[in-house]
């Protein structure tokens, strides 16, 4: 009996695996995005969703939903037809930060998705205007200090917004928060001097710097980036801990087959394997890699209770 049970497993599992690999969208795929145009999540689910296209025989269109810290994306989502034609690109802000940044959750981030892959990492910078007053990290300080609440900072992800309060908090400093939809429009009003400085990632910044009209005081993690050397860490600045890096994941609504979340990690699988891919997001700031299904559940469920640490020590009240 146990050769049987063991030579019926076999076939089952073979047959799974041949379903996945049959399974093709029965049409066009909608990768929702929880930022705006232009935005790394953005310009990033275009290049894979191009891949994606080829690989299955169907388009991948991106949409931009923007709004409420990522929640109007992950409940659209959530609430979609769970048959692998919608599909959600996104990042810790819905999938970590907002349980504990936000009073009321309209999506549960564990129980209304299937977890697809992880798609990578990518790290922030402290950035101003090219002609600002402020050369250094500690001249921000400074101003906080001599003028309580003058100092404003923009916001367009968890990331920005957890990172302001924990500069504030570790400085003993009162700065105003202004937050935005997404990073494209915060970092156009630092380099228009409506802000002062923002928690941004090199996709969105890196115009700006070689345009002349910002520049990188520090990066927001522990350890400089490869990919910005030259660019000092907050934490070898003075401000030991400071740590606060974003990641990538790709999810479906929860109830979708199984062999659409086998088929569909395949495929990202092989799109971030490739050397072009890899160089081109290398060139945006983001560290490329996946994961099983399991491993992302895993991970979106300790990342949770992290940023739940993260925001308690920021001093941040849900909104």
């Amino acid at each position: 009996m146990g050769i049987i049970r063991t030579l019926a497993a076999s076939v089952l599992a073979l047959a799974a695996g041949s379903a996945a690999a049959q399974w093709t969208p029965p049409g066009p795929v909608r990768l929702v995005i929880p930022f705006g145009a232009g935005s790394a999540t953005d310009v990033y689910a275009r290049l894979v969703g191009k891949h994606l296209s080829e690989a299955l025989g169907q388009q991948f269109v991106v949409e931009p939903k923007p709004g409420a810290n990522g929640s109007i994306a992950a409940q659209q989502v959530a609430r979609a037809r769970p048959d692998g034609t919608t599909l959600f690109f996104t990042t810790n802000t819905t999938h970590a930060a907002n349980p504990s940044l936000l009073k009321t959750m309209t999506y549960d981030p564990v129980k209304d998705f299937e977890p697809i892959t992880k798609i990578g990492g990518i790290d922030f910078f402290v950035a101003v205007a090219a002609n600002s007053p402020y050369k250094t990290v500690a001249d921000i300080v400074a101003a906080a200090k001599a003028s309580p609440g003058k100092v404003a900072y923009g916001s367009g992800n968890s990331v920005g917004i957890i990172s302001g309060a924990l500069l504030q908090k570790m400085t003993g400093t009162q700065m105003t928060h202004v937050p935005y939809k997404s990073t494209p429009q915060a970092i156009v009003d630092v380099v228009g001097g409506n802000v002062a400085f923002l928690l941004v990632d090199l996709s969105v910044s890196r115009p700006h710097v070689q345009g002349g009209r910002a520049k990188l005081l520090a990066v927001a993690t522990l350890k400089r980036s490869p990919l910005a050397p030259e660019i000092p860490s907050l934490d070898e600045l003075g401000y030991k801990g400071f740590d606060v890096p974003a990641w990538f994941g790709l999810f479906a609504p929860a109830g979708t087959p199984r062999e659409v979340i086998a088929r569909m990690n395949a495929e990202m699988v092989k799109v971030m394997a490739r050397p072009d891919v890899r160089q081109q997001l290398a060139s945006m700031g983001i560290d490329a890699f996946t994961s099983s299904p399991e491993e992302l559940r895993d991970y979106v469920q300790s990342e949770i209770a992290k940023w739940a640490r993260m925001v308690k020590d920021a001093g941040i009240q849900p909104e």
